[in-house]
């Protein structure tokens, strides 16, 4: 399926009390993340959740912004990493790419948290602007959809 084809996610129901989430996000693109954070706050507000947004200085950081949000006194129900990363002409894209993800997903497991990831990995801005606009095809709401159904897992599993 094609970007284009995409439809825009829906909230899913929460069951219990309200989530609170916690958004980390890599603000290097600023104009892609932005939409990208608007997304997920859409499909937040939809399912009756709240967020808070935490920024860091770019994608490499997002699993170490979630590992130190997890040490701290404040907790949150889940977590959404958005970013975006665009190919350069060397190796740093695929470099920051991997490792980026295998971080977050090594925290995702290790502590067991209901997380989102909407880590734009493009070839070219346009692409990223495809993929965090208005027009229904936005992964930080996809993202921010993804948390909230992991969330609801958890507590259907009695993981929380």
């Amino acid at each position: 399926m094609s970007t284009q084809d995409a439809e825009r996610p829906s909230a899913p129901r929460v069951e219990g009390r309200a989530p609170h989430l916690l958004i980390v996000r890599a603000p290097y693109y600023r104009q892609v993340v932005d939409g990208l954070t608007e997304g997920a706050h859409q499909i937040i507000s939809e399912a009756g959740a709240t967020a808070e947004v935490l920024d860091v200085a770019g994608a490499y950081e997002l699993p170490q912004a979630i590992r130190i949000a997890l040490r701290g006194i404040r907790r949150f129900d889940g977590y959404i990493a958005l970013g975006c990363v665009v190919k350069g002409e060397t190796d740093h894209y695929e470099f920051i790419c991997q490792a980026t993800m295998d971080g977050i997903m090594h925290v995702a497991l290790q502590f067991g948290i209901s997380l989102g990831t909407g880590l734009l990995t493009c070839d070219t801005i346009e692409q990223a602007e495809a993929r965090s606009g208005r027009d229904g095809h936005n992964k930080g709401a996809e993202a921010a959809r993804a948390a909230l159904l992991q969330i609801n897992a958890a507590r259907q599993l009695g993981a929380v």
